[in-house]
């Protein structure tokens, strides 16, 4: 598994941690939700990614989109 591919899983598995909170506790989770989609929206343009930074310090693998 490389850096690329471990923000993807963890980004879904935040959302849909998320989704679920704002559909068993409240719904002021998505807000969360929203969170996420932001951050990977101006890591697409900006390819600045604090979840990459951490798991390149775990030792993984560089991938394409954030180096």
């Amino acid at each position: 598994m490389n850096v690329d591919q471990a923000v993807s899983a963890f980004a879904g598995c935040m959302i849909l941690l998320s989704v679920a909170l704002a559909h068993f506790v409240s719904p002021l989770w998505l807000l969360l939700t929203a969170f996420i989609g932001l951050n990977l929206l101006q890591a697409a343009f900006t390819g600045f990614c604090p979840a990459a930074i951490v798991f390149r310090k775990l030792g993984l693998s560089a991938g394409c989109a954030f180096r």
